[in-house]
């Protein structure tokens, strides 16, 4: 291992300027790496939704510039002294925080990215001094501590890895977390980045599952991902006769929608988790919830030991998300098709020679 002295790296990306921006090449310095870090040369970054989100001001958090991405593959190019996670040539990943207090309650539980202090996200956020902006992986690299950084099979696709650094683990956690396992039947709302994510993993579990989409055109991709059962959402009396069939929904559609249809599928003791992100809050009917003794939850991404756990199983059962990759130049494009749910399933962008 080797380590860098650089006072600041030379790094080129693609920002926008402000909420009705186009993407352009900006030039900025990454830190230089400290002991503890890790330089990543970023070969994959997937276009999250929530990217789309931001670099857009629709979520009214956005600072500019901003350079997005939190769905990060490269090769670790140069080590700090003092690292011993990572050596030069291994494949790394970088999700959607970059670093945490590390002591708080929630850090100590494995919880990084609910840390009470100051999580660092990858982009449109702040380092630990609460002034330094941070900017993501539409970049050529990152330098990040190693502790933060996770690690890549090199015998999996990483381009298909990189979505997993978000859409994989928003989707796992909690199927994890509700122990889907053998025998459950299991509902995923959407085939989109995460809902075709959602499908794989609980297939993946044993899961009996079932996918709902507005679109009737999705039952044959729904099928080819594993799922057992497709039932179009809109179709009144193919819901009604699965009201108290199911011991859990993943919802993961960010368009606005009923989510009593959906409680009201799930048997005893059901639970429905929440990972799109609709624009309108939701109403919720009492007795949704009070039938059947329902519970109505949501998740996020995971803590850096789960999003590890992740990617290891993944590797185990050869699941990545399916892409289509492009180059930098055709990010508007990608971003234009992504909001008219033209992707299967998920863009990565190339930024090998950006």
């Amino acid at each position: 291992m080797i380590a860098a002295e650089q006072e600041g790296i030379a790094t080129k990306g693609f920002a926008v300027h402000g909420p009705e921006a186009k993407f352009e090449p900006f030039n900025f310095a990454r830190r230089k790496v400290g002991p503890n870090d890790v330089l990543i040369d970023i070969e994959y970054c997937g276009v999250c939704h929530s990217d789309i989100h931001q670099a857009r001001g629709e979520w009214g958090n956005s600072t500019y510039p901003m350079v997005p991405g939190h769905e990060i593959v490269g090769t670790v190019k140069q080590v700090g002294s003092a690292v011993t996670k990572f050596n030069i040539g291994d494949i790394a990943g970088i999700g959607c925080f970059v670093d945490s207090c590390g002591t708080c309650k929630n850090c100590a539980a494995e919880n990084e990215q609910f840390c009470k202090v100051h999580c660092v996200m990858t982009y449109n956020g702040t380092e630990m001094d609460e002034t330094t902006p941070t900017y993501g992986g539409y970049s050529n690299q990152y330098v990040i501590k190693e502790a933060y950084a996770l690690k890549v099979d090199p015998a999996q696709s990483r381009a298909g890895v990189a979505p997993l650094l978000c859409a994989g683990i928003t989707t796992y956690s909690p199927l994890r977390k509700f122990g889907v396992k053998e025998g459950h039947k299991v509902g995923v709302v959407g085939l989109g980045g995460l809902g075709h994510m959602g499908v794989k993993l609980a297939v993946s579990m044993g899961a009996d599952v079932t996918v709902f989409s507005t679109s009737p055109s999705k039952e044959a991709d729904a099928k080819a991902l594993g799922a057992q059962h497709f039932v179009v959402s809109r179709d009144a009396d193919a819901m009604k006769a699965l009201a108290g069939t199911y011991d859990f929904i993943l919802d993961t559609v960010s368009a606005d929608h009923d989510l009593n249809a959906y409680l009201n599928l799930l048997g005893l003791n059901g639970a429905m988790v929440i990972v799109g992100i609709p624009t309108k809050p939701a109403e919720i009917a009492a007795f949704s919830l009070i039938g059947n003794n329902r519970s109505l939850a949501g998740s996020g991404i995971g803590g850096i030991k789960e999003t590890q756990e992740m990617l290891d199983y993944c590797a185990a059962h050869n699941i990545t998300s399916d892409v289509e990759v492009i180059t930098p130049d055709r990010i508007e494009e990608a971003y234009d098709r992504t909001v008219r749910s033209d992707v299967r399933y998920r863009f990565v962008i190339d930024m090998q020679g950006a």
